[in-house]
């Protein structure tokens, strides 16, 4: 009875990638997908193919990031509907290869058919939880030199509402306890994840570490220590995190694809949180201006910034 229930999550697994796939094919080569189910390669049906592979990766990425994603398993069950409803109007048309078209109406049938299945077996359970294939935990460090005293940085930090102030794929984070914490952040393809932490160690001025709580949408634990600097120059600031991409690696360089790649993000964070504390402000590069990556939000000088912060910022 076991196995039999496992499939269902199994084969959600498997429809996730699958939708990422084809999202990914439909997105990248549009002309290509067009003339091998049959249809026009004109630039209305391109656009049409890759709006469909917009819908197919953010499916895929919802089915596979969700710890119970039976509401995504009946998303792809609509994007079926609508898919054999363009197919059916490519057959009523002039298309170039009606027999290719026909082949594809029959393909999406048969996947039709497994998403109804496993969307029915997961509402039925929802306690269901999709294996994340190849998940590897992914640590991540990086460091900066900020010149300012340790006791100044910690204090930041250590009220985590600030942080989405400097980590710009944070949404928000929400104090809950006098160690715990809800976080929600930006996922790629216009997702959010969401996880409670609590604190694991707290030593005033020199550590603060962390970790997820059960039933998180991505696991993860981190730290970040504040060490004087050499020759007097303010303090090293090294942050460490541990996390469990949904997909394992594979996510991971979905992930990337799409701006979101981890090494990067905390780089860009700690400059941010640089120049937050020796500014007041986050400047803008040319790349977030003219749109060129999904960070386009700054983040703004805290409300509370210590006085001799604020002092040097004005």
């Amino acid at each position: 009875m076991e196995a039999y229930e496992n499939h269902g999550e199994r084969l959600a697994g498997f429809l996730g990638w699958f939708s990422i796939g084809l999202g990914l094919t439909e997105i990248l080569a549009p002309r290509d997908f067009a003339r091998f189910i049959g249809v026009s390669e004109d630039e209305e049906n391109r656009k049409v193919l890759r709006l469909v592979g917009l819908r197919e990766l953010a499916t895929g990425v919802g089915i596979l990031m969700r710890p119970k994603p039976a509401g995504w398993v009946w998303g792809r069950v609509a994007g079926d509907v609508m898919d054999l409803a363009l197919l059916g109007n490519a057959l009523s048309s002039d298309a170039p290869r009606p027999d290719r078209v026909a082949a594809a109406t029959a393909a999406v049938l048969g996947v039709t058919a497994l998403d109804v299945y496993d969307a029915v077996q997961l509402s039925q359970r929802p306690d269901s939880v999709v294996p994340l294939w190849g998940g590897r935990e992914i640590d991540v460090r990086e460091s900066i030199t900020i010149n300012h005293p340790a006791d100044e940085l910690y204090r930041f930090w250590r009220n985590f509402e600030n942080l989405p102030r400097i980590m710009t794929h944070l949404e928000s984070v929400q104090v809950t306890g006098d160690r715990r914490s809800h976080w929600k952040a930006r996922a790629p393809v216009g997702s959010t994840v969401e996880w409670d932490a609590e604190i694991t160690e707290d030593r005033p001025n020199e550590l603060i570490a962390w970790r997820s709580l059960e039933e998180a949408d991505v696991e993860n634990s981190g730290s970040v220590q504040f060490v004087p600097a050499p020759g007097a120059r303010g303090t090293e600031v090294h942050v460490e995190i541990r996390y469990n991409p949904p997909g394992g690696k594979i996510g991971a360089v979905i992930a990337k694809l799409f701006g979101e790649e981890p090494s990067q993000q905390v780089k860009d964070d700690l400059l941010h949180f640089k120049q937050v504390i020796e500014t007041g402000e986050v400047v803008l590069s040319e790349a977030t201006l003219d749109g060129s990556h999904w960070r386009q939000r700054p983040a703004q000088p805290p409300a509370e910034l210590p006085r001799s912060v604020r002092g040097s910022a004005t």
